[in-house]
């Protein structure tokens, strides 16, 4: 029984607390890539350049700091058209794709993970985040008819108490 109820509130916590898959990054590996660039800026060639950026791009949207994952999606944003190969375009909008997740744009994480499925149809890892995004479209939609009938019922119950109060 106590086994039961352990289950039922463990469903609850990860309904409510969201319990993705997706990593997150820290501040002392951001700052590590931050330096990687700037080295990569003096002295590096261009390929080694756009490596460290694609991997100060990638920790940035997987920052805890909103302001991180707003910088990275505005550098990935911004090298998107500069992409010359598929892979490259590729990679680049799962990484948009999870910098707006992170954000809180479902609408947008799943028109770039459309985008991105159209030229790798089977690539898992944008699948996966897909079902992810799209779980959690539903799992809000279900919190905003929740929160709806909680005020609907309340507001009834208020009506009805001023009613009674009337009488």
């Amino acid at each position: 029984m106590d086994a039961a109820f352990s289950k039922f509130f463990d469903s609850i916590g990860s309904f409510f607390g969201g319990g993705d898959q997706i990593p997150w990054c820290d501040r002392d590996i951001i700052a590590g890539c931050e330096r990687e660039v700037a080295e990569a800026g003096k002295d590096g060639s261009d390929e080694q350049k756009n490596e460290s950026i694609m991997r100060l791009s990638w920790a940035l949207v997987h920052s805890r700091q909103s302001v991180d994952v707003q910088r990275g999606i505005a550098m990935l944003e911004a090298s998107l058209v500069n992409s010359s190969s598929p892979l490259q375009q590729r990679e680049k909008l799962y990484l948009l794709a999870i910098g707006h997740y992170r954000s809180g744009d479902y609408s947008r994480s799943r028109q770039l993970l459309d985008q991105c499925l159209e030229i790798a149809p089977d690539w898992r890892q944008a699948l996966v985040l897909k079902k992810t995004v799209e779980d959690r479209i539903a799992k809000d939609g279900v919190i905003g008819i929740g929160i709806t009938a909680t005020a609907v019922g309340l507001i009834a119950g208020g009506i009805a108490a001023a009613l009674a109060r009337k009488k």
